[in-house]
């Protein structure tokens, strides 16, 4: 999972990649995993669950648009460096259970432009997968879907100039490279709605209008993690729901509690940075811990 030193100062004049702190933290060979206590509304209920947010650096093919396992050297321009958010969730709808995952491609350059986004929903009537591919000026993408009018089919928006994709939130506002605002400023930004909230409503993507604001003074958060001095931002979209986002102050920057529409609400239980990938043998799921969350099962 690591990035390469090698790929790194090969792109650092063509990416503008961030300073060398960034690579200090997230060029370690780990991820940083963090859980949250998780309330999901669905079918007119607040559902208790849990999400879970990945956030590691890894090597990235551009042609295919996948993770590249292959040694890159000087003036590679195919493989680049990117951050890769994948946001699971789990919560329970009666007998049976939603499991959703998001998986976010972001390039390690300034602003963290989008490279790939897909979303799997898998419940007990089916399952689901859509991904979006941003390219300059347009976001083609493929959706699949076991509900009768949504089973196979595309999409081709447009990629408006400086439109944000929810999904990307969790990395954009966590101010990597910077931050995305100044405290009290707002931005009015195209914004396209999250690949969850269109699977849970039944809806197809299209690009809509948001106002993303940043508090003018920071604020005290207590989550199960801890008190934390927070970053808080709000995104209000035009003519849909609203939502808050606290990121924590200090690096680095990890998002404490985010607030939706209908009584959404995610809260830190646990932080820590693994190697999960390797982490896969008999008896590690009590590594679980160490994010507040402990494995599920329906053993009798």
């Amino acid at each position: 999972m690591r990035v390469s030193l090698m790929l790194v100062v090969s792109l650092a004049a063509a990416s503008r990649l961030p300073a060398e702190d960034f690579w200090k933290h997230w060029g370690d060979g780990r991820a940083e995993l963090s859980g949250y206590r998780l309330t999901q509304p669905r079918y007119g209920s607040a559902r208790p669950g849990s999400s879970v947010l990945v956030f590691v650096t890894e090597s990235f093919a551009d042609g295919p648009r996948v993770k590249s396992d292959s040694p890159a050297g000087p003036g590679t321009a195919d493989v680049y460096p990117v951050v890769k958010l994948n946001h699971i969730r789990d919560f329970q709808t009666g007998i049976y259970d939603y499991a959703t995952m998001t998986s976010v491609f972001a390039r390690v350059a300034s602003g963290f432009p989008v490279r790939k986004i897909s979303f799997s929903s898998r419940e007990w009537c089916g399952h689901v997968y859509h991904q979006l591919l941003p390219a300059k000026g347009t976001v083609p993408g493929v959706f699949h879907s076991y509900f009768e009018g949504e089973a196979d089919g595309r999409d081709d928006l447009p990629f408006p100039e400086g439109g944000v994709f929810e999904d990307a939130l969790p990395i954009l506002l966590r101010g990597l490279t910077g931050e995305y605002l100044k405290a009290g400023e707002s931005r009015k930004v195209a914004f396209l709605p999250s690949l969850f909230s269109s699977r849970m409503t039944h809806t197809r993507v299209a690009w809509g209008q948001a106002t993303i604001s940043r508090a003018a003074a920071s604020a005290g958060v207590k989550v199960p993690a801890g008190s934390f001095d927070a970053i808080v931002y709000s995104v209000a979209q035009d003519g849909g729901p609203a939502s808050t986002w606290a990121i924590e102050s200090a690096w680095p920057h990890r998002l404490l509690k985010r607030t939706g529409g209908h009584g959404e609400e995610a809260v830190l239980l646990r932080s820590t940075r693994q190697p999960y990938w390797k982490q896969n043998q008999a008896g590690e799921e009590k590594l679980l811990a160490e994010l507040g969350l402990r494995a599920p099962s329906r053993l009798p």
